[in-house]
């Protein structure tokens, strides 16, 4: 038994002062100190510094470890010359993302609080490092292919990478789960055949969609920039389906949709209704010209998520974060903070259907604490403070064991 004492702890009711915690591999109690010490008296105590914040330990529900590699390799400014530099560059990138790098970016996620992360794998080229990290990870096995002459083959590619990480032991956290890369690359046949996968074997689900005004054009009326990429790649000028066709493929199952930036007011509120998420990845979007996406008029939950180095320049939770405080400057600071903060604790775990994400009696220990500069004057502005002077996590732990 651990207790851990700080200033201010973070929970579903706000900020609460002058209590601590008492854990296991899970939650027990949060109380006074003076009652815990009594109740458990041969417990560790773990005093932290002064100005300290518990947090539970942070989700980023949306990253790819394959690209780690680029720094200066990809063209940002526009979705479409990214997307030629990522065809012209994949293979040194790729053979340059050894375990080495892809174990040093999952130690950065850590650094920054992240106790949970959705990696995102084309290939499965990570699922060691991800079964190694002491972080919580839900294993994202990516579908892509829209030629129906190789359809079957790269399903059963897709299937033995399912299989492997639902092989890993427990001990690694690696929860297995299903991606649809893009509406525009994968065929509506293997689609539909993942995702009755997912809802046959109760998998976390997400895809990529409508990331771009590229992608729109080309899934609306089959021209745009995707016209001479998918001739040129591809020697095809027809797109294997439409938004309203994808759409209504995910209609019996919850997913987490990524981007959706170019989604428009109706096509959200279908997402709505349907009981989907999404991941909002706000420097990814920025950097690669794809617009804001309008959380202000959301009516489905969503998470802030860094996406991958190949269009990001760190995975920091925090970096994510004052990075969405700026891009959405019409929505009052204090309320998007306090939202923030939600969408990459309890938002992210209930989306990803994990015992997480809060500080509170039965969830698993996962805490990130945090410490002020200076002693916050005023309550309400914590969530702000703890975004605007955060770099790193001051200690973490992942069911109960300590890490940072």
């Amino acid at each position: 038994m651990k207790i851990l004492i700080a200033d201010y702890i973070y929970t579903q009711k706000g900020f609460i002062s002058k209590q601590a915690v008492a854990f296991t591999e899970t939650v027990k109690e949060i109380n006074t100190l003076e009652i815990l010490k009594e109740k458990y008296p041969n417990a560790e105590l773990i005093q932290t510094e002064p100005n300290s914040i518990l947090y539970p330990g942070f989700i980023n529900t949306h990253v790819h470890l394959e690209f780690s590699a680029n720094k200066t390799s990809l063209k940002y400014g526009s979705f479409m010359s990214w997307l030629d530099t990522v065809i012209e560059h994949r293979d040194d990138l790729m053979g340059a993302c050894d375990n080495t790098l892809m174990q040093k970016a999952c130690k950065e996620m850590l650094s920054s609080g992240i106790t949970t992360f959705g990696a995102i794998s084309s290939f499965g080229n990570e699922l060691e490092v991800c079964e190694e990290t002491p972080q919580r990870v839900v294993f994202f096995n990516e579908l892509i292919g829209s030629n129906a002459m190789y359809a079957d083959m790269l399903y059963g590619d897709f299937m033995e990478r399912v299989k492997a990480s639902q092989n890993c032991t427990k001990a690694s956290r690696v929860t297995p789960a299903i991606a649809i890369h893009s509406p525009y690359s994968v065929h509506p046949i293997i689609l539909q055949k993942a995702v009755n996968v997912a809802k046959q074997e109760k998998l976390p689900l997400c895809a990529h969609f409508l990331e771009s005004q590229a992608e729109r054009e080309w899934l609306s009326s089959g021209t745009g920039d995707f016209e001479a990429f998918f001739k040129k790649y591809f020697n095809t000028s027809t797109p294997v389906t439409n938004i309203e066709e994808f759409m209504h493929a995910f209609d019996s199952y919850p997913t987490h949709f990524t981007h959706c930036v170019q989604a428009t007011p109706k096509e959200l509120d279908y997402l709505a209704k349907k009981g989907h998420s999404i991941a909002h990845c706000p420097r990814s979007n920025r950097y690669l010209g794809c617009g804001r996406l309008q959380i202000e008029a959301l009516k489905l939950p969503f998470t802030v998520a860094t996406d991958g180095l190949s269009s990001n320049d760190s995975l920091s939770i925090f970096d994510e974060l004052r990075a969405t405080l700026m891009l959405h400057n019409d929505i009052p600071i204090q309320a998007l903070a306090t939202s923030l903060l939600k969408s990459v604790t309890s938002d992210a775990a209930k989306v990803l259907n994990l015992n997480c994400g809060e500080v509170a009696v039965g969830k698993l220990a996962d805490f990130a604490v945090i410490t002020l500069p200076e002693t916050p004057k005023r309550e309400e502005e914590i969530a702000l403070w703890s975004i605007l002077h955060t770099k790193e996590v001051s200690h973490l732990f992942i069911e109960g064991e300590k890490y940072v």
